[in-house]
């Protein structure tokens, strides 16, 4: 298998409401480095963004990210000079894929283009476990959210297809489908794991996992403190001015892009 590896106002702001589950900011003073296994960029087949791969990692960068995870629509992210920029700048990139599974969205973590073709159903998805092991893992994400190809109450049904539950980004106060996300975990004793599923720029960053550093980082290694439970979600409340955001692209500024691609093809 191929591998490619100062407090601001609104970091006071980000803090969240749901300490009941055990999810707030990362320690300080541990030897924890950050993740984000679920970023979408412009390579997106289905999704029209305005921020490149490079664009992530000069901001991943910046931000103190060790690990990340560019998570196309049907399609593993493959760009090898990508990889290597990652690898010169400390960065392991993971390769990935955001497949849609029966109507429903899994991610696909240190897989190859071959991995994922003719991948249709559960099954087909439970012959790739088997045979990759622990060199492959997957995630449920946004599992009880409305919209895209959230999973719902199938994710019980299909539960033994996936080694971890993501807690969505987009929640505050009472609305919080997180909640049920970590009632199933628990039951079934599947880590949690906070990602930023990135559709702007400006949402990576926020909402991301800790683990205690690997002493060497390889996606196996990363797998196994996440499978031990060793990740420690960060998952603050959305901020109002992120909620206006999320909702301004997703009914307005992404239809737009998407009606004018269509017609320069």
């Amino acid at each position: 298998m191929r591998h490619y590896g100062a407090t601001s106002a609104h970091e006071q702001e980000m803090k969240s409401d749901d300490s009941a589950l055990g999810i707030g900011m990362p320690g300080k003073g541990k030897n924890l480095i950050k993740l984000d296994l679920h970023i979408h960029t412009l390579d997106d087949p289905k999704d029209k963004l305005d921020y490149s791969a490079h664009e992530l990692l000069a901001r991943a960068r910046r931000l103190g990210f060790s690990a990340l995870a560019i998570t196309l629509h049907d399609e593993v992210f493959d760009r090898p000079k990508v990889f290597a920029d990652a690898q010169r700048l400390g960065i392991l990139l993971i390769s990935a894929a955001e497949m849609r599974i029966q109507g429903a969205d899994i991610i696909l973590l240190n897989v190859t283009p071959g991995d994922v073709k003719g991948l249709r159903d559960f099954d087909g998805i439970r012959k790739l476990r088997a045979r990759r092991g622990e060199t492959l893992f997957t995630i449920a994400p946004h599992p009880f959210y409305l919209l895209g190809g959230s999973i719902g109450k199938r994710l019980i049904d299909e539960i033994d297809c996936f080694d971890a539950i993501e807690l969505c980004h987009f929640h505050k106060g009472f609305f919080n489908p997180n909640r049920r996300a970590a009632q199933v975990a628990e039951k079934y004793g599947k880590p949690l794991i906070a990602t930023s599923d990135a559709h702007q720029l400006s949402a990576f960053g926020h909402h991301y996992t800790t683990i205690p550093r690997p002493s060497t980082l390889t996606p196996e290694a990363i797998f196994s403190e996440l499978r031990a439970g060793r990740g420690q979600p960060n998952t603050p409340a959305a901020t109002f001015r992120e909620i206006i955001s999320t909702f301004y692209f997703v009914f307005i500024e992404h239809p737009l892009r998407s009606r004018l691609h269509h017609h320069e093809h």
